[in-house]
């Protein structure tokens, strides 16, 4: 029995998803930085390429103002180097005229035929500081109309920030029945909200069980006032070994090298350094023993190096099942995982976890993507 309500309660498989380092996060030890492991297209290509072998359903493709991969470029380029495994494409609430990014998104999921996936973020503009509750407000208003372009034949909106009339929606249909799934992740009331009225995948970050648990049943109590129901998903790192042993060792080895006052400037540099999220992952540092652990294999050292994302599940193969399958209980049904090297551990968790796992693609659960070419004006539709 889940913690909450969800809306796949019967679903037996996992969407599994690893993470495409586009925004210079990429390292053999935290704090070092190594030119081989620079977010060039070329390595992270190859990360994603991996991860489509290793038989992972998903990849995270994040977007940030730092070195790397522009992220709908990126994904657009990877498109006709794929075919099984979905983007989940990072879009940034506001960056993009709502409308072109509607068309953009059209664009990307014919190309995709259907693989594609949003993940939907709120976070300021590099150079800009804006007030939190706005820019959840802004976003409300970009979701509100990536909706009606993809499941209505005009756009009709008035609101805050965005003003428009009958605007025909044909540029802008998908290649997926309703438009790609919204993955979110936020953690003051204002994200919880917007995401209970208009998302689909609660998104969150590493932290004791109780806690997560207490966060899906805040945002699933709002998802209930809007008479909705929430599938949920945890973002996490990996460190999976043979045996136990040889996982903490490796995770030590991490955090070698790493000079705190550095590893505090990799944090800050990221737009979402002073999120409320990123408070909660410090304070799950704080709680940790003296070797960095919160739980018996939940791991915090990473945190001392990236903002946002900071914790990893360590431990041998049965016992990283363990924890997969105690968060399966709870109603967790997408996992986006990662681990440094990114393209090494896409190998370690491929060969070691993944056989073990019965995964899906979130998308073909929810009925999204059609068995052949849309009537769309992109598609198979007549040309007007």
């Amino acid at each position: 029995m889940s913690v909450v309500p969800i809306t796949s309660p019967d679903l037996d498989a996992l969407e599994v998803s690893w993470f495409a380092a586009l925004c210079s996060d990429d390292y053999a030890q935290l704090g070092v930085p190594d030119g081989s492991l620079r977010s060039s297209f070329e390595h992270c290509r190859d990360i994603t390429l991996e991860a489509e072998r290793q038989g992972f359903r998903n990849i995270l493709c994040p977007s940030s103002y730092q070195v790397g991969q522009d992220t709908l470029s990126f994904v657009a380029a990877m498109a006709p180097l794929t075919e099984r495994i979905n983007m989940l494409a990072a879009i940034r609430c506001g960056e993009m005229q709502p409308i072109m990014l509607a068309r953009t998104v059209a664009t990307l999921d014919h190309m995709l035929e259907g693989r594609l996936t949003l993940n939907v973020i709120s976070s300021d503009f590099p150079g800009e500081v804006a007030d939190s509750a706005f820019r959840y407000r802004r976003s409300r208003e970009v979701v509100e109309i990536l909706r009606q372009a993809w499941t209505r034949d005009s756009i009709d909106h008035e609101g805050e920030v965005y003003h428009y009339k009958g605007v025909a929606t044909d540029p802008a249909r998908p290649y997926q029945q309703g438009g790609p799934l919204l993955y979110f992740g936020g953690y003051s009331p204002d994200a919880l909200d917007l995401c209970a009225q208009a998302c689909d995948v609660y998104l969150m970050w590493p932290e004791p069980k109780e806690q997560i648990a207490q966060r899906m049943r805040d945002v699933a109590q709002r998802a209930q006032g809007y008479g909705r129901t929430l599938d949920y998903g945890l973002r996490v790192h990996m460190i999976v070994r043979d045996t136990e042993a040889e996982a903490r060792e490796y995770a030590e080895h991490l955090v070698a090298a790493l000079d705190d006052e550095y590893g505090k400037l990799i944090r800050e540099r990221a737009h979402d350094s002073i999120s409320l999220g990123v408070a909660h992952q410090a304070r799950t540092r704080e709680l940790a023993d003296k070797f960095g652990y919160v739980e018996p294999h939940l791991w915090t050292g990473i945190g001392r190096a990236r903002s946002g994302c900071g914790a990893a599940l360590v431990g041998s193969t049965d016992q990283v099942l363990s924890e997969i399958e105690s968060y399966q209980r709870m109603g967790i049904r997408a996992f986006i995982l990662s681990g440094y090297p990114h393209l090494d551990e896409a190998r370690h968790f491929g060969q070691l976890v993944m056989p073990a796992l019965k995964t899906c693609s979130l998308p073909q659960v929810y009925g999204r993507v059609p068995a052949r070419a849309p009537a769309t004006p992109l598609g198979t539709g007549p040309r007007r």
